[in-house]
């Protein structure tokens, strides 16, 4: 699996305390775990691939009869190293605790009875806990792919962002499932990968991601003072220029959380129907006022 927004690989931690250090070493073995259970009790049973150097693996260890999780260890070691070189040592680290553990509990799993051979329910439940694994150790710092490190690389030297490479390499790899295990299980195998990439998206940003949301109305106070009081955020008014009129406008910018954002929207509709709204994702909030007040 494969979807590791750049700066999540190149991010560096620095002065990392004991504590923090296994809590990344505990979540990194957890979700090394829990991908080799989506893999090994869902996804091959059922003839199902993951995208990625995990998929190359799953091709070889069927055509070849070899333990699955010897191919997704010896494949990523070269990854390892350029990586360890490229974009440093506690990324690389990370990443090998991770791809460690991935292999031998698909190996240590492979014998064991699967959770279900419908292979709708495979597909999705897979994918489900596959991207909750992957998500997991993105989350704290490492990968449990190589082809994010090869992407990166590739993307310093070629004119395509790190998603393209990613998605040109995948393609690739089910076009060849299509013709090893048919092309019905390369058509499940991109459903289980959509899912799963969604679900890790849902998992390194959690469910209160924060969105920022921009409004432009002549009721702009009434919607400030609602939002304060409704949903306990606090508001800025920036003050702009309409292009066309040239007028003065007064911009509401707040931050939300995704939860939040159906209400946000229903408060803007009920004060002025009219009104302009623009909802965004943001990366990270820090300083500011940005936790939640109590609302009487």
């Amino acid at each position: 699996m494969n979807s590791i927004p750049e700066q999540a690989l190149v991010q560096q931690h620095k002065g990392i305390t004991k504590t923090k250090l296994a809590k990344r070493i505990f979540f990194i073995i957890l979700g090394g775990i829990l991908m080799g259970v989506g893999i090994e009790e869902f996804l091959v049973p059922n003839k199902i691939l993951d995208g990625g150097i995990v998929g190359i693996s799953i091709i070889l260890s069927h055509l070849t009869g070899w333990r699955l999780g010897l191919f997704i260890f010896v494949l990523n070691i070269p990854f390892f190293f350029i990586g360890y070189k490229q974009i440093g040592k506690t990324f690389a680290l990370s990443t090998l605790l991770g791809i460690t553990v991935l292999s031998l509990t698909t190996s240590f799993l492979h014998d064991w009875p699967v959770f279900t051979e419908d292979i709708l329910l495979a597909t999705v439940f897979g994918g489900i806990v596959l991207g909750a694994g992957v998500g997991i150790v993105i989350r704290y710092g490492g990968s449990l792919d190589g082809t994010e490190i090869l992407a990166i690389l590739a993307n310093r030297r070629l004119p395509f962002s790190v998603g393209e490479v990613i998605m040109f390499f995948n393609i690739f790899i089910f076009g060849t499932a299509g013709f090893v295990f048919g092309w019905d299980r390369a058509m499940y195998s991109i459903l289980a990968y959509f899912i799963a990439f969604k679900t890790i998206d849902i998992v390194i940003a959690g469910l209160d991601e924060s969105k920022a949301a921009w409004i432009i109305s002549d009721q702009h106070k009434q919607i400030g003072e609602a939002i304060l009081a409704r949903l306990g955020r606090g508001v800025t008014y920036l003050i702009g220029e309409g292009a066309y009129t040239g007028d003065d406008k007064k911009v509401i910018f707040c931050v939300i959380t995704r939860l939040e954002e159906a209400k946000l929207k229903s408060i803007v509709e009920e004060l002025d129907e009219t009104a302009f709204l623009a909802v965004g994702n943001i990366a990270e909030v820090r300083g500011g006022r940005f936790k939640k007040r109590n609302i009487h």
